[in-house]
């Protein structure tokens, strides 16, 4: 009986360590967020000053980041197959259930199910994943999340494409372009993104065997180190551009398969399907656990559908993340991870 009581005393104790922990790690995240929020809605900054703290991190900050990350850690002998495929199998799910439950149960068009898919799947990994992820596990995680990262606007951005390309023939709206044209349009979007010439140099630079110059370095570090912090406060400032509105059912479900289904599905696959290391299965199960990439939203705009679901779900899974993050981190703890 002694005994009995001694283990609970000790669960206990560990609970309120590992909960206590857990708060050291998401209060300051989202209290950045908070603090970015209040400073737009009480107009001490512009809507204007948010859009483009935003793009400098898009542009600057966070491939700065990454390259540095992929310049100078240890590539050698890393595989990133397992991780992606742990990664990429969960989204791919999220994906195809959110177009489902849009078009099927909510009887929505077929450009709005893309819309849908997207939102349910694609993670806001640089601006809320990196600084969650880092603050959690330390610089180590950097490399499995710029691995995730190197191919995930690449993979989704190809497929939603393609995707909506022949959603928008099956709407009406337009006759099938030719494949060739689809994709050098696509080609030369990617080959012009921050991230993925960041990436590029990034593995180009550790291939070559050279250190990074001190000087450059001097120049990289500082501007690596104010990634996290200007993105959360980016942010908080941006959510006021979203916002709840109209019906929120569908926001709410795929909000649901963003935030609970995805990572579960993450962790159960990296722990029993791919053979991932703990800190890998981890880090990959807080990117997916990330509210929805507000490129949902510009994606709805550009294709003139879906508007509410998609803000929906980025103010949504971006308020409840606070609780969902706390949650899955407070479980990787719990599980030894």
């Amino acid at each position: 009986m002694l005994a009995l009581w001694e283990s609970a005393v000790r669960w206990k104790e560990s609970g309120h360590g590992m909960l206590f922990s857990t708060l050291q790690v998401v209060f300051p995240i989202f209290a950045t967020v908070g603090v970015g929020y209040g400073f737009g809605y009480a107009g001490l900054l512009s809507k204007q000053v948010g859009d483009n703290l935003s793009t400098f991190c898009i542009t600057v900050l966070i491939p700065v980041l990454i390259f540095r990350t992929l310049a100078t850690s240890d590539l050698a002998g890393l595989s990133p197959w397992a991780l992606w495929g742990t990664y990429y199998t969960a989204l791919a799910t999220s994906a195809v259930l959110g177009g489902y439950m849009v078009r099927k149960v909510f009887g929505r068009e077929a450009r709005a199910a893309c819309i849908g898919g997207f939102s349910a799947a694609f993670s806001n990994m640089s601006l809320v994943g990196i600084p969650v992820i880092t603050s959690a596990f330390g610089q180590e995680a950097l490399v499995p999340i710029s691995l995730i990262i190197s191919v995930h606007a690449p993979s989704v951005t190809l497929v939603f494409v393609l995707a909506m390309e022949r959603a928008v023939v099956v709407d009406g709206y337009q006759e099938a372009r030719p494949f060739k044209d689809v994709m050098h349009s696509l080609f030369t979007t990617l080959i012009k993104s921050p991230l993925v010439i960041a990436i590029l140099l990034g593995v180009g630079w550790n291939f070559s065997g050279y250190e990074l110059p001190v000087l450059l370095d001097g120049v990289l570090h500082p501007l690596a180190k104010a990634a996290s912090p200007v993105a959360l406060f980016s942010v908080g400032m941006t959510l006021l551009n979203y916002g709840v509105r109209g019906n929120i059912a569908i926001g709410s479900v795929l909000s649901l398969l963003k935030i609970v289904l995805m990572p579960a599905l993450v962790l159960a696959l990296g722990a029993y399907v791919f053979p991932l290391s703990p800190l890998w299965v981890a880090v990959a199960t807080l990117a997916a656990a990330c509210p929805t990439g507000v490129v949902a939203y510009l994606y709805a705009s550009q294709f003139g559908t879906g508007h509410a679901m998609s803000a929906n779900s980025i103010s949504l899974t971006t308020i409840f993340s606070i609780i969902t993050m706390s949650f899955w981190l407070w479980i990787l703890n719990f599980l030894g991870y």
